[in-house]
């Protein structure tokens, strides 16, 4: 994989555009510039052999003009500061764009996963939840899985969280996560929800350009959540998957690659090395398949200067938080590639958290087709309104669903003015 660089500076790179085509407000300019809070923690746990290991942890919350703050945890070994800042800064823009009361933030812990147990997972996770204390809360900051954490997590930090408060109070408190176990308070349709958006936006992008997904080639990079569910819903729109890249390798088949096969294997294995009936190839080879449609389901900073120019595409489709950097856009641009941005692309994961925390709050349960047809409706709205404004400003679809998000907000900025 591409070296990182530094994902926040690629967003205020990307900010700063924006604002400068749309001719930002400078005061509100200044405001968005910078998170609000930003809370690291470091906390012991103690592993099954009886030993104490230390972790750090981190919640940054850029904004809430909108809504309470919203968004994912991870556990990944690259954990940062300058990641979660990025990442909690595009969760504002999300919310923004989707028309949804929240505001941003993001979170995570500096692991690796696979190294530890189940049993000490939850302590982890649990202990996490602990440290940040009154820093979340259902009606303050509700967190969400994000890469390599679940519903199970989620219901543990669930569980600490209530075990906090009096039991007379606990059941009014199952909104302070989303993305739980159904049986535990979740939404059906969450699990699915990110690449359920990300194949609505391909369906809305095949429909405005004439074009046939039943004839479409797609390659996937990642098959987590994101990548895996969006492969097989683009799969039953009659589009063929011809290439996989995940931690473990890179995969090909000109005839096509069954999704509901390759999740399940990876499952079990934890990654699509070893898939039968395809051909391994090399990496840096990955991104030179020829093919209709690229989903890029894996982390930050993938199509950069270096590695856009191999695309043979006609769109991009960012099922991951920003893939591509300033320099892999202007490529894209150059190259004629159609881009759906991550800040819209990806956003059914939170429009269908905030349909989760509707219900909690509600005390209500909706079935598969009210939360399908309401993803529906928000996701493709906030692709209208990016598109109108690409056509009304004549800028590329990034710096448009950025500009849908700051008009947004520079509204309520206007109408409650600054305190004092």
């Amino acid at each position: 994989m591409p070296e990182k660089k530094s994902v926040y500076q690629n967003v205020i790179r990307q900010f700063n555009h924006a604002a400068e085509v749309m001719n930002l407000d400078p005061d509100v300019k200044e405001i968005l510039s910078k998170p609000m809070n930003e809370i690291i923690v470091n906390f012991p746990v103690k592993m099954d052999d009886g030993r104490i290991e230390m972790f750090t942890g981190y919640r940054v919350q850029h904004n809430n003009t909108l809504g309470p703050f919203k968004g994912g945890l991870r556990f990944h070994p690259n954990v940062n500061i300058d990641e979660v800042r990025a990442l909690a800064t595009w969760m504002t823009w999300k919310s923004a764009i989707a028309d949804i009361p929240y505001g941003g933030a993001k979170g995570g812990i500096q692991i690796d996963p696979r190294k530890y147990s189940q049993s000490e997972l939850e302590r982890i996770s649990r202990r996490f939840a602990f440290a940040l204390g009154s820093n979340i809360g259902p009606e303050y900051d509700i967190p969400a899985p994000d890469v390599n954490t679940n519903g199970q997590i989620m219901a543990w930090i669930l569980d600490t969280y209530q075990s906090t408060f009096p039991p007379q109070v606990r059941n009014t408190l199952l909104h302070v996560v989303t993305g739980k176990p159904v049986e535990a308070g979740g939404s059906i349709g969450r699990n699915k929800a990110t690449g359920q958006g990300v194949c609505y936006c391909v369906e809305q992008w095949a429909k405005d350009h004439d074009f046939d997904l039943k004839k479409a080639t797609f390659m996937v990079q990642g098959f987590g959540n994101v990548g895996s569910w969006a492969a097989r819903l683009i799969a039953e729109k009659g589009a063929k998957l011809i290439a996989v890249q995940d931690h473990t390798g890179s995969i090909y088949c000109k005839d096509g690659i069954d999704a509901e096969k390759l999740a399940d294997y990876v499952a079990e294995h934890r990654g699509i090395k070893g898939f039968p009936g395809v051909e391994e190839i090399k990496n840096e080879d990955f991104l030179s398949t020829e093919a209709d449609i690229f989903v890029p389901a894996a982390l930050e900073n993938q199509l950069t200067a270096e590695t856009t120019g191999k695309l043979k595409v006609k769109l991009v489709a960012e099922g991951a938080n920003g893939p591509t950097d300033p320099d892999g856009d202007r490529i894209l641009q150059e190259k004629g590639i159609d881009l759906i941005p991550d800040v819209l692309c990806n956003a059914g994961g939170v429009i269908v958290s905030y349909f989760e925390w509707l219900q909690n709050k509600r005390s209500e349960f909706w079935d598969l087709e009210e939360v399908d047809s309401k993803l529906y409706k928000k996701i493709i709205g906030g692709y209208k309104r990016v598109k109108e404004a690409a056509e009304k400003y004549k800028v590329d679809s990034r710096t448009a669903a950025y500009i849908v998000a700051l008009s947004r907000i520079l509204v309520v900025y206007k109408e409650r003015g600054i305190f004092p």
